[in-house]
């Protein structure tokens, strides 16, 4: 019986087939032709029956690639190693990184291991006086650990393509760059320096703009910065410390005027005395100090000083009593209680402890990010034991977690309306915070998303449902991240005899598929990260590269894009320029030595090979530094004949 309602409307005009059954049974599989398909999805939310389907489907065909929703991830490491063509993914965990990253807020928007390096994806915008602002050409900032994957310039909108922007194009300030890089390891180092390097461009600004006039409002507003994270106690010591550091001098000067024959060093203790509360060993009858003149002869406002020294010295005392005794109390329920204590500011607060939670919250630990769990039931001591807690009702826990000061707000639960309200209540108590909503529903989140600009709407199934079709064509699918509203995949091919990239240059795989190769591995010999163009693939070597689902698509198909551009040749300066030309020729071009020999004899020329503009443009700069004079000429759509 079809159903009456889908989850995603479209479903049904998007299917050739729909068969209703058991998708165990192999009547059913037969059914969808199971014989004859390349890969199958299986997807239900009852991860045994998917991976009981996948036997029968295994069965009735030895070569079709199982793609399985299992979160058993031992289990799946095993089938893979026996059945082959195998790949599971789990959506919790393919969205977990999405989220975690965008709770950062920082300039990462992706990470991801390969053989043991780690790499990171980074959207930088340029500062003024910024070592990427030296009006260097974009492509200049390619290095072997580092690959600009997108430029845009100041007011441009972001490219929608790998490569669709010009790199030649000089660097300034408020352009914004993307780049993946190779990093030791990912955490915060490099944007808390950043904000130590701001906070003390800030206190350089704050410092050169006091005058005599607004001494009095700059001190205010310092104070309120500074202690706006601290509580009322240590605020009422801070005063009081100030006062009795001042009450102290004040008292000494005093004392030396007063008793001209008294050491500094006696009126020093004389006054420490008084501030511990002994006016009384002082003024009970018995002379000041043995030089000194009698108390008696003692002017009424100095006594009534140091009676005020004795009062505020013990007023101070009993605010160090209270700041010991919530110290002393503070850490014996952190004794009892295993979790650390609530961050007081600069803190993610995670509400919501599911799987897909605690994924969030194991990635945002392991970037060290401070952050405090919010869930309606208690853990298993084991699970996350170095995260803050608070148990008990979403709503009713804002108050207990600092919101204010905190960073962002992420919300995983499962009830899409009650992840709603938390998160407009905590928007409304700190407005400035990242708001990030989980959905499982994505009608629901594309409803929503306009309404309420300031809140990232994340849809769980949507986020993995891109990596679930990609990984149907063949590919094994690593990591994604987002990039300008796309979904970018980190894709392992190896190659094989009769692959659409086998016998093709780095760079004409990069530029005619639209992707970026990250890793090349020549059969069993050492990989490279970020290599360079002029490799060729052969039959038994490994390929990573960044893609969207199209560029996967297009090798798929084998569908490259159009070779649009030429390189006209006018003169070759110098007699060497020649040989040398010929071999840069051969390496980007792909052509044979001796083809590129007879090109560099026949000057001037427009080289026959028709190229990409990366391409074209690349092969100009290399002709130039070898004294040949090149430009790039465009020839337009070719024809289909």
């Amino acid at each position: 019986m079809q159903p009456g309602s889908w989850e995603v409307p479209e479903v049904p005009s998007l299917l050739e087939k729909l068969i209703i059954g058991d998708c165990r049974q192999p009547s059913i599989l037969e059914q969808a032709g199971i014989r004859q398909c390349r890969s199958i999805l299986l997807l239900t939310r009852n991860e045994r029956m998917n991976i009981e389907a996948a036997f029968a489907a295994r069965r009735l065909n030895p070569h079709v690639r199982l793609i399985v929703r299992s979160n058993k991830q031992n289990f799946n490491e095993l089938l893979c190693e026996n059945l082959g063509n195998f790949v599971a993914f789990e959506p919790t965990h393919l969205s977990a990184h999405a989220f975690a990253l965008t709770a950062l807020g920082s300039e990462a928007i992706g990470y991801f291991t390969l053989e043991g390096q780690l790499l990171r994806v980074i959207e930088h915008q340029v500062q003024p006086n910024e070592r990427w602002c030296d009006r260097k050409p974009v492509h200049r900032l390619n290095l072997t650990t580092r690959r600009i994957l997108c430029h845009t310039p100041v007011s441009s909108d972001a490219p929608k393509q790998f490569y669709d922007w010009d790199p030649e194009a000089e660097v300034q300030a408020g352009d914004t760059l993307v780049y993946i890089d190779v990093a030791h390891e990912l955490d915060l180092s490099e944007q808390d320096t950043s904000k130590s390097h701001h906070k003390r461009w800030q206190w350089q600004q704050f410092v050169r703009s006091i005058t005599p006039k607004n001494l009095k409002q700059k001190i205010v507003l310092f104070w309120q910065s500074y202690y706006q994270s601290q509580n009322q106690i240590r605020r009422i010591a801070t005063i009081y410390a100030m006062t009795v550091v001042i009450l102290w001098l004040v008292g000494i000067v005093l004392y030396r005027l007063y008793y001209p024959h008294i050491t500094l060093q006696e009126a020093f203790y004389a006054t420490a005395v008084l501030l511990l509360g002994g006016y009384g060993d002082l003024f009970g009858g018995v002379e000041f100090v043995s030089q000194a003149q009698p108390s008696d002869h003692m002017p009424w406002w100095l006594r009534l000083f140091s009676l005020g020294l004795t009062l505020t010295g013990q007023a101070f005392v009993g605010v160090l009593y209270a700041l010991l005794t919530d110290a002393l109390v503070t850490s014996r329920f952190q004794f009892f209680n295993p979790h650390p204590p609530i961050p007081q500011s600069n803190h993610v607060v995670l509400v919501g402890l599911n799987r897909l939670g605690q994924k969030v919250a194991t990635l945002l630990q392991e970037l060290n990010q401070p952050l405090v769990g919010i869930h309606t039931t208690t853990l298993d001591e084991r699970t996350l034991p170095e995260m803050p807690l608070i148990v008990g009702n979403g709503i009713e826990a804002l108050a207990q977690v600092n919101l204010s000061y905190a960073k962002s707000i992420v919300l995983v639960g499962d009830d899409n309306m009650e992840n709603l309200e938390i998160g407009l209540m905590a928007h409304a108590i700190n407005p400035t915070s990242r708001l990030i909503i989980r959905s499982q529903d994505r009608q629901f989140s594309d409803n929503i998303a306009p309404l309420f600009p300031y809140a990232k709407v994340l849809c769980g199934a949507a986020l993995s449902a891109e990596v679930f079709a990609c990984a149907a064509f063949g590919e094994n699918v690593l990591s994604f991240f987002h990039l300008s509203n796309q979904i970018v995949m980190v894709t392992e091919y190896n190659i094989e005899q009769g692959d659409t990239l086998n016998e093709l240059l780095l760079s004409e795989i990069a530029h005619g598929y639209g992707v970026v190769p990250i890793l090349y591995q020549k059969r069993q010999e050492n990989y490279s990260l970020m290599p360079w163009d002029d490799v060729k693939l052969c039959a038994g070597d490994r390929l990573i590269i960044l893609a969207t689902s199209s560029a996967l698509q297009r090798i798929e198909w084998g569908e490259m894009l159009p070779r649009l551009f030429k390189v006209q040749i006018e003169k070759a300066l110098t007699r060497n320029a020649i040989a040398d030309g010929a071999e840069e020729i051969a390496l980007i071009t792909g052509c044979t030595f001796t083809t590129a020999r007879q090109w560099m004899n026949n000057l001037p020329t427009v080289l026959p090979t028709p190229l990409y503009k990366h391409q074209a443009q690349h092969l100009v700069g290399k002709l130039k530094k070898v004294q040949v004079l090149a430009s790039v000429i465009f020839i337009g759509q070719p024809s289909n004949s």
